[in-house]
């Protein structure tokens, strides 16, 4: 399965609270979703770091990655 596109809105829904919601036992992940929630970032930058972040673990993350349209 691949990223949804740039403008999907479900990164928007991640940065905004739904990445706690995220079913996931990748340490990295769950790394990343208590530094997005405690971020004062904008919300674009939150919305970019997300992205990134599953841009460069794709292949590693399958399951979580099948979840981010769901969400």
């Amino acid at each position: 399965m691949s990223l949804p596109a740039p403008n999907h809105p479900c990164w928007q829904k991640l940065a905004t609270g739904a990445l706690n919601r995220l079913k996931t036992q990748h340490l990295g992940t769950q790394l990343l979703s208590k530094r997005i929630e405690r971020s004062t970032d904008p919300m674009d930058v939150k919305v970019k770091e997300i992205q990134a972040f599953f841009a460069k673990w794709e292949r590693a993350l399958p399951a979580e990655v099948a979840q981010l349209a769901a969400l």
